[in-house]
């Protein structure tokens, strides 16, 4: 049998709203930080720039906070840029994330690995 691991998905959502902020938006907030760009960003995950839009869109309005600043072209093109807030949510949605995974591969050792020869 191939080696196994564990996977998983993760996702905050409030009682209104489902998938306000997870693993999709944290990669985009970090792209858009390292693109300076949103189309760049998009491009970079291979997502349609639409939805990029349509995902901070969401969050930003469920969290009611400004994940990011987009100013509009001209001659030197447009760009996006991660808010304060923004990157305090990609940091803090670090750490809550490799906690989790943490604990789940404990939980894997503990009840699968066995069973896993």
């Amino acid at each position: 049998m191939k080696k196994l691991r564990a996977r998983f998905k993760l996702w905050l959502s409030t009682k209104d709203v489902e998938g306000v902020f997870g693993d999709g938006k944290w990669r985009l907030l970090k792209a858009i930080d390292a693109e300076g760009s949103l189309k760049a960003a998009s491009e970079s995950l291979r997502i349609s720039y639409r939805k990029a839009w349509g995902d901070l869109k969401k969050a930003q309005d469920a969290l009611s906070i400004a994940l990011v600043e987009k100013q509009r072209g001209g001659s030197m093109g447009g760009r996006t840029t991660v808010t304060s807030q923004g990157k305090k949510w990609v940091k803090a949605y670090a750490r809550f994330r490799g906690d989790i995974e943490k604990a789940v591969e404990k939980a894997y050792e503990r009840h699968i690995k066995e069973l896993v020869k």
